[in-house]
Parts: C-alpha cells; sequence; structure tokens
C-alpha cells in the first residue's frame, strides 16, 4: 500500500464540513485548557493529546463513503463504517507517536527548546510510522481466511485455522 495524497478528496467535501472541524476542534482544545487550568498542565496536556477532530472527521468520513456507494446505486452502509474504522485505527497510531512527543518534548525542553521541538518531531514521526509498519506486518501475518457459505461442513477444518 502506497500512501498518497488526494486533492480530488478536497472537492468532495462541503465548506460546512470543514467549519464542523475547525469548531470541534477548538471546542476539544478550549476544554483541555480549562481541564488544564482546573488540574494542572500536566493533566491538560494529556487531553490535548486526543485528536481534536476525530469526532467529526470519522463521521465525515462514513458519510462521504456511504454517499458515493449510494451515488453508484449500492447501500454504502457498510463501506462507511470500514473507513471510518480505518481512520480510527490510523488516529490511535497517530496518538501513541503523540504519547512519544510528549515524553521526549518533557525530557528534552530544559537544555533547548529548538531542539525539544526537533527531538520530539523525530520522535513522533518515528513512532508513527514504526507502530504503522508494525500493525500492518501483523496484520498480514495473523489474517485467516474467513469461511464461506458455499464450503461444505465436510470441509477440512485445518484450513480455517
Amino acid at each position: 500500500m502506497l500512501v498518497k495524497l488526494s486533492w480530488s478528496a478536497l472537492k468532495q467535501t462541503h465548506w460546512y464540513e470543514y467549519a464542523i472541524r475547525f469548531v470541534l476542534g477548538g471546542v476539544a482544545t478550549i476544554l483541555a485548557g480549562a481541564v488544564g487550568a482546573g488540574f494542572g498542565v500536566s493533566v491538560g496536556g494529556l487531553f490535548l493529546a486526543l485528536p481534536a477532530i476525530f469526532c467529526a472527521s470519522a463521521t465525515l468520513i462514513e458519510s462521504h463513503e456511504r454517499r458515493a456507494k449510494e451515488k453508484a446505486g449500492l447501500s454504502g452502509r457498510r463501506r462507511g463504517q470500514k473507513t471510518a474504522a480505518l481512520d480510527a485505527a490510523g488516529a490511535v497510531l497517530g496518538s501513541i507517536g503523540l504519547v512519544a512527543f510528549a515524553a521526549v518534548f518533557h525530557m528534552t525542553v530544559t537544555a533547548s527548546i529548538a531542539g525539544a521541538l526537533l527531538a520530539a518531531l523525530s520522535a513522533w514521526t518515528v513512532v508513527s510510522v514504526t507502530a504503522w509498519w508494525l500493525r500492518r506486518k501483523l496484520r498480514t501475518v495473523t489474517h485467516h481466511p474467513r469461511r464461506s457459505s458455499h464450503l461444505s461442513r465436510s470441509a477440512d477444518p485445518r484450513l480455517f485455522l
């Protein structure tokens, strides 16, 4: 699988969908600031590690995929759910990278702010890409073929292990 940028996706998104993402991201940031003010910056920082626009993006991705399939005359409900689930998996991997970013920045910021930022960005990149690669490799290795309804019950059960 090759990761690539798709400019056509920008044309499929309505202006109000960008507004929803912007507003929900801002609300999440304000709430993290309020938590930080009430419980300290360490706790507030944990809330900033949440993907601020994930909820909005997951629902928008699901609706885009569902509409695209329905436009082709098919039911897109399942496709939309799978696409949103894939986005959620990516958000988890990115969040693991954000934990690495926070840890490295916290440990190195007293020496140099610029150096800490560079080291933390490097840690985020390495951890996120490694987590993605591991998930992809483990998913490939542990992927089992599904039982098909057209197979007889007398089929060798070892085929499905």
